[in-house]
């Protein structure tokens, strides 16, 4: 069973449709417990990187989560679902993350630079993965964040995005993938990625 964190950021609706077109096998839950029925779990959100941490903590999903990913479990990251696996960010305070993955999360702040980063880039991949099965580098997927990854570790990164600078805009290691980008609406590509872990994580 696919698991679809709901911890109250964001519509997931449009995750969970991308993710039916593969698989019946999709449940939302705000649940912890239903981490022991997951063959994956998909963590979403749109929102304040505070605000998000603090539902995980506050509904019991951070330490299950952190012990889910440590052993390899099948893991997605959406856009602030992605953004939460490092270490901590400075939007609206400082705050910290679910510490995966060594790194900060800064606003954008070049002058003249359009925040927040929003609409189509090509995404170059930095190395191989399985979730990018049958997607050239360089293709096109949706952005719609003001803030981006710093100093994350290479050994993460898989993709990269150019907006005012070279950033980290997918992490991949294992089992797990997590995108600043929406795959849910980047049309071809996007549901490509989508379908690669589906079919990955459900084999």
């Amino acid at each position: 069973m696919i698991i679809v964190i709901d911890y109250g950021m964001g519509n997931i609706r449009s995750v969970v449709k991308a993710f039916e077109k593969y698989t019946a096998h999709v449940r939302v839950s705000s649940d912890a417990s239903s981490i022991r029925d997951a063959t994956a779990l998909v963590l979403p959100g749109d929102g304040a990187f505070g605000m998000a941490k603090a539902h995980l903590d506050e509904m019991g999903w951070t330490e299950p989560l952190k012990g889910y990913i440590a052993n390899d479990g099948y893991f997605m990251g959406i856009c602030l679902g992605f953004q939460l696996l490092f270490e901590s960010s400075d939007e609206f305070g400082s705050h910290s993350g679910l510490g995966i993955i060594p790194g900060h999360v800064r606003r954008f702040s070049l002058p003249n630079l359009k925040v927040p980063h929003m609409g189509w880039n090509h995404v170059r991949w930095e190395r191989a993965s399985k979730f990018f099965e049958r997607i050239p580098s360089e293709s096109y997927f949706y952005f719609i964040h003001s803030y981006y990854p710093e100093s994350a570790d290479s050994e993460w990164v898989a993709g990269t995005v150019e907006y005012g600078t070279r950033f980290p805009c997918v992490v991949a290691r294992g089992n797990l993938i997590a995108t600043q980008f929406h795959p849910e609406k980047s049309h071809k590509a996007g549901l490509r990625i989508v379908e690669n872990f589906v079919r990955h994580a459900c084999s």
